[in-house]
């Protein structure tokens, strides 16, 4: 059986002592994919993250060429060890301008930024596309950035579905020079930077301050340490995914202290200031930060919101409206969400396809009774075992009981799997 279309959570009865693992991150595991394919020899990816997101870049690096093994991790269920074999900075396969290489990015920001830039250092043709909502998604600054290096991007909207000519250069190329405005994404920048080097670009960032861009120093960093001739390199685990067991109570194990992702930061935002920014402060946790304010005792601010109105879902409008649903006081301005405290009852709950809204309302459900939760399974693009996770009993898991609330049945542990 699979993950029933909607399902309830159990609120935890009393404190939990478990120790908590989560899967890799997702951000460097799809970065460090892209560095392997572009190393020269073989590169052996430790903890990766193995989920909707990574396996269409996955897919789609083996749809360019490239030799990748993929193993199971015995330490976690959504980890892989992945082996990518490169010949030295050259993409093995493209198509021609009559029939271009067809690339699958599903809803996966990063693969579709990332190989945007990627497929620019081959000399084929590339379409490159994804889900309705990926074709809704910005790449304009991203096609500017590329069309001034010199190269042809067919888009007649500036979204995808695109056609990507690549072009390569010689050994003696001059450095090409872009701006990229990564107002509406830092992913802008990062695919830049990941194939900067053997592209020969230049790349002077527009539209945000250096302490805005956490994810692009994520990629200056990870680049500089990446084995450019092969070797091995571990991934640490995904600081996004940890911040729903924090935020039950749970510390999570292996805490990332790399300093390369923002939202390790979380656990020091588990007592709210009046005021919490996206731009400076938290990244994607910031949803879960919203998503449990209302038991507060002073209202607080989120500010710096607008990049999740281009995500998976328009999610200011989201977390607005299904935290209303709950019964919260819940103000929208501009860019920025007001939550005051209030009581909160139980709901069913849109997700919009969305994984982190799933996981969001998944921790209320922890803590408020009746939330329920549609189409949960979602939450396959960067956790699928996150349901079991909640489910698993003490110590590698939260002993929550998670109802088919069509049946009112508690679901088995193996359909708690996203697949």
């Amino acid at each position: 059986m699979a993950l029933p279309d909607l399902i309830e959570i159990v609120p935890l009865t009393g404190p939990v002592h478990a120790e908590i693992t989560v899967p890799g991150s997702k951000s460097i595991t799809n970065r460090a994919l892209i560095l392997a394919a572009l190393a020269k020899g073989e590169t052996t990816l430790r903890g990766a993250l193995w989920s909707e997101d990574t396996e269409v870049m996955t897919a789609a690096l083996r749809d360019l060429g490239f030799e990748i093994a993929v193993k199971a991790d015995p330490q976690e269920a959504c980890n892989r060890t992945i082996h990518v074999r490169s010949p030295g900075g050259k993409i093995p396969r493209g198509g021609t301008a009559h029939k271009p290489l067809d690339l699958f990015v599903g809803n996966a920001g990063t693969a579709a930024r990332f190989l945007a830039a990627m497929v620019c250092l081959s000399d084929g043709v590339y379409r490159l596309h994804g889900v309705p909502r990926m074709h809704e998604r910005p790449q304009a600054a991203l096609f500017a950035a590329l069309r001034e290096l010199g190269y042809r991007i067919d888009s007649p909207n500036n979204k995808l579905p695109a056609v990507i000519h690549g072009q390569m250069q010689n050994a003696e190329h001059e450095t090409r020079h872009c701006k990229v405005c990564v107002s509406e994404s830092s992913q802008f920048a990062s695919a830049l930077l990941l194939g900067a080097e053997l592209g020969g670009w230049a790349i002077e960032v527009t539209g945000a301050n250096a302490d805005e861009l956490p994810y692009v120093e994520m990629t200056r960093e990870l680049i500089k340490v990446f084995p450019r001739f092969g070797g091995e390199f571990q991934i640490e685990p995904d600081a996004s995914s940890g911040s729903y067991f924090w935020a039950a109570g749970l510390p999570v194990s292996n805490w990332p202290t790399s300093g390369w992702q923002i939202d390790a930061h979380f656990p020091k935002f588990l007592v709210l200031p009046e005021q919490v920014s996206r731009e400076r402060d938290l990244g994607d946790s910031i949803m879960t930060a919203i998503t449990v304010a209302s038991f507060a005792n002073h209202p607080i601010q989120f500010t710096g919101l607008g990049r999740l109105r281009v995500q998976e879902c328009e999610r200011v409008v989201a977390l607005r409206t299904e935290l209303t649903r709950c019964g919260a006081k819940v103000a929208e301005q501009g860019d920025t969400l007001t939550i005051h405290p209030s009581p909160l009852h139980g709901a069913e709950i849109e997700t919009y396809n969305d994984h982190r809204m799933a996981m969001c309302f998944a921790v209320l459900g922890l803590k408020v009774p009746g939330i329920q939760l549609r189409k949960p399974s979602c939450v396959k693009k960067t956790f699928p075992n996150f349901f079991q996770k909640l489910a698993a009993a003490p110590p590698h898991g939260l002993g929550a009981t998670i109802l088919d609330a069509s049946t009112r049945e508690p679901i088995e542990h193996h359909d708690l799997f996203a697949g």
